[in-house]
């Protein structure tokens, strides 16, 4: 039998916009996303996050939810356009009150509150200021890092900066199917830049105000890039350095990769990068958060015949993949999940030993893991996701493998607590270990929350 070290922590994870609702109650700013998710023809079938789960509404009930579910820590994000609406200026009381509820009914309840400052709700007044491309916006994340840490550091048990700023700068700047919709190459590498640069003085922001023994922490969407095979090695490097050492370099050494800079010569001069923004990037990290679905597979690409770009981030007007023209991204064997991402745990093993080789001193969590599927409703009025238990078994069997061949894993969050907003995808895609009828909001413990409930009881993994 699989078994986890007792000092595991586990927990489940959502985002503000993606459950929250009450989009423009309380004061609360309109964000990129509010924007993006009110464009026509955008989001599948309409859909906004203006209702999302109703989580600012139904806290208590929620709170009670985790508690059921016996997990250890709960990750959660602030929206930033709740508690400083245009984000600048003073605090927005209502909703920094409700941030307040939230964490000391975490506390009461005994679970551990995990938050992140930026899971890509960006306050539109900032976008139309320049968003992320713009140097400002690091200097804005800064202050209001500050004020998260004035507010609420003697209760947060760890900081994550930043959600996967690999999709706020290529999807959102690149590819342009998230907010804020640019397909700006140029604006995209100054991104991934200025979400370093936030991130580090985030951290400094923070370590200044946070009391007691708060952890410091970022969640990146790392890719596990593999190669067809060994004649596509270069295809790897470069895909590797645009998704995964644009942010480690600068987070973890202090530098972006030569060959990075080389590789996208032609797009910009990487004349944002100031003097010493490298190593204000560069921030001791107590932990850091790895999100992981599955892994990528690329080749070469030598321009003969059609191109695949099956790289799991939807098809947009351009590609996230900047001066990469000449690799290819190879559909993977399935099975898939609803997203249509192929399942294939050993992906994350393999990742969580790299990591553990390349920063042996630092500590790792999986921050994000799971999977969509149909879920659909029994005649016994239950979901019975099979599919969705075989997957968290699987990926936590890859997680205990990494543990014991040396990787040092401090917990789990499962995406997600519930079905909720799933980006562009709208509600058609269902993650939640806990069901949301879009009707009445009532929640329903599919079958796989019964099963990690059992899991975060035990520290083990049934037979």
């Amino acid at each position: 039998m699989t078994t986890f070290p007792e000092s595991f922590l586990w927990g489940t994870a959502t985002a503000a916009y993606q459950v929250e609702g009450a989009w423009n109650k309380d004061g609360r700013g309109p964000s990129i996303w509010d924007t993006f998710s009110h464009t026509p023809g955008l989001v599948a079938n309409g859909d906004t996050g203006d209702l999302a789960c109703d989580h600012y509404h139904r806290l208590d009930g929620d709170l009670d939810l985790l508690a059921e579910l016996g997990v250890g820590a709960y990750r959660f994000s602030i929206s930033w356009p709740r508690v400083q609406p245009g984000g600048s200026g003073g605090l927005n009381e209502p909703g920094a009150a409700f941030y307040d509820r939230l964490i000391d009914g975490l506390l009461a309840r005994g679970i551990a509150p995990v938050a992140t400052l930026y899971h890509w709700d960006l306050p539109q007044e900032l976008e139309d200021a320049g968003g992320w491309p713009a140097r400002d916006t690091a200097l804005r994340f800064a202050e209001y890092a500050r004020l998260m840490g004035e507010r609420y550091g003697d209760r947060v048990h760890t900081w994550i900066t930043l959600n996967e700023p690999w999709c706020s700068a290529y999807l959102g700047y690149g590819s342009g199917v998230h907010a804020p919709a640019r397909t700006d190459p140029a604006a995209a590498l100054a991104a991934v830049h200025h979400l370093n640069l936030g991130h580090g003085l985030a951290v400094q922001a923070l370590r200044s105000t946070a009391a007691g023994d708060a952890r410091m922490s970022v969640t990146l969407n790392l890719h596990h890039v593999r190669g067809v095979s060994e004649a596509d090695a270069a295809a790897v490097r470069k895909a590797d350095a645009l998704s995964n050492r644009a942010f480690l370099g600068p987070m973890l050494e202090g530098a972006y990769p030569r060959d990075l800079i080389e590789a996208t010569s032609s797009v910009t001069d990487w004349s944002f990068v100031r003097d010493g923004d490298e190593a204000t990037a560069r921030q001791p990290l107590d932990v850091l958060g790895v999100n992981y679905y599955n892994p990528t597979l690329v080749r070469h690409w030598d321009g003969s015949g059609a191109k695949e770009t099956a790289d799991g981030h939807q098809d947009g007007a351009a590609s996230p993949w900047i001066a990469c023209e000449d690799v290819e991204f190879v559909r993977q064997p399935g099975p898939y999940t609803e997203m249509g991402w192929n399942i294939d745990e050993t992906g994350l093993t393999e990742l969580l030993l790299r990591l553990s080789r390349d920063h042996p001193s630092l500590p790792l969590m999986i921050t994000e893991n799971g999977a969509a599927f149909p879920d659909p409703v029994a005649p016994d009025g239950l979901v019975h996701d099979a599919d969705r238990v075989d997957y968290l078994r699987r990926h936590l069997t890859a997680v205990a493998e990494a543990i014991t061949a040396g990787a040092d894993v401090r917990g789990y969050f499962v995406w997600s607590l519930m079905d909720n907003f799933e980006w562009a995808h709208g509600y058609a895609k269902r993650f939640g270990i806990v069901r949301v009828d879009r009707e009445t909001m009532e929640r329903t413990w599919k079958d796989s929350a019964h099963w990690y409930r059992d899991v975060v009881a035990t520290g083990k993994l049934p037979e």
